[in-house]
């Protein structure tokens, strides 16, 4: 079994949302252990969100699953049914085609590590409930548009 050297690792903080969605992605560095390790079939991010941060827009997937594991610091999952405290050691999942929006915000004081895991559809539609965005990728091509389909800029 390989051993992923983490050091090596670039950390990405870099948003892929449209620029009208990037102030609301700051404060979040992921490593990408799946790529590191050289997997296709899911992805692995070693995720951490500074003081008031987020992993993502609230969203939810047509395709693919998630998994998010709290490895240290005091989250804040918001989905569907409000919000649920997460600390080290609990979990979260998300089912493809569960129309669930979520996402985990990190309300203390201190640094959020957090491990997620998922799908990596080559054919994927995310749903965006709280913003004007709508994610679609085919053939491993990606584009945000608008809900009404007008693409960003």
């Amino acid at each position: 079994m390989p051993k992923i050297d983490m050091a090596a690792i670039d950390a990405v903080t870099v948003s892929t949302y449209p620029e009208a969605f990037h102030a609301r992605s700051a404060g979040k560095s992921r490593l990408k252990l799946g790529d590191a390790g050289g997997l296709r079939q899911f992805g692995v991010n070693l995720k951490t969100l500074a003081p008031g941060a987020e992993t993502a827009l609230r969203h939810w997937h047509e395709n693919e699953d998630e998994f998010v594991w709290i490895v240290s610091g005091q989250a804040i999952l918001i989905d569907e049914a409000g919000e649920t405290a997460l600390g080290p050691g609990e979990a979260a999942a998300f089912p493809a085609g569960e129309p669930n929006g979520h996402h985990i915000v990190n309300r203390s004081d201190g640094p959020v590590v957090l491990l997620e895991i998922g799908t990596r559809s080559t054919d994927e539609r995310g749903h965006y409930p709280d913003d004007d965005l709508s994610y679609e990728r085919n053939a491993g091509e990606h584009r945000f548009s608008h809900k009404d389909g007008t693409p960003y800029g």
